[in-house]
């Protein structure tokens, strides 16, 4: 987990930094993914992905994801999706747990991105 550590005269004590992740809509993700240096990850089933997937996103099922941690990058900030939002929150919280801080969760998932009109890879 990311922490600090404070000195006070011969004591060390840990503080661990609790982290959040941030809910976003699909006009947020498309301006994130516009804008910032940001690793997208999609944590539906290879079926699911195989019909249609954001532009450069990385699949791992969210069922995969606590024996995948060591694929998603820890320098750069994870936009975090599924269908319609359910299963991105699950993956969003194995995140955090694994030391993860700079994570957004897309709240209505694939679903509100292609509604959207966002583009996508068929």
């Amino acid at each position: 987990m990311a922490g600090c550590v404070q000195q006070e005269g011969d004591n060390i004590t840990a503080q661990t930094e609790k982290c959040e992740y941030s809910d976003v809509s699909a006009a947020e993700a498309f301006n994130l993914i516009e804008n910032e240096d940001i690793f997208i990850l999609d944590v539906r089933t290879q079926s699911e992905y195989d019909n249609g997937h954001l532009e450069n996103s990385y699949l791992i099922p969210v069922s995969e994801l606590e024996y995948r941690l060591d694929e998603v990058p820890s320098d750069t900030a994870i936009l975090v999706y599924c269908r319609s939002g359910r299963r991105s929150v699950t993956a969003s919280n194995i995140l955090l747990d694994a030391g993860y801080c700079d994570v957004y969760n897309m709240e209505a998932g694939f679903n509100e991105w292609r509604s959207e009109g966002y583009p996508y890879v068929e």
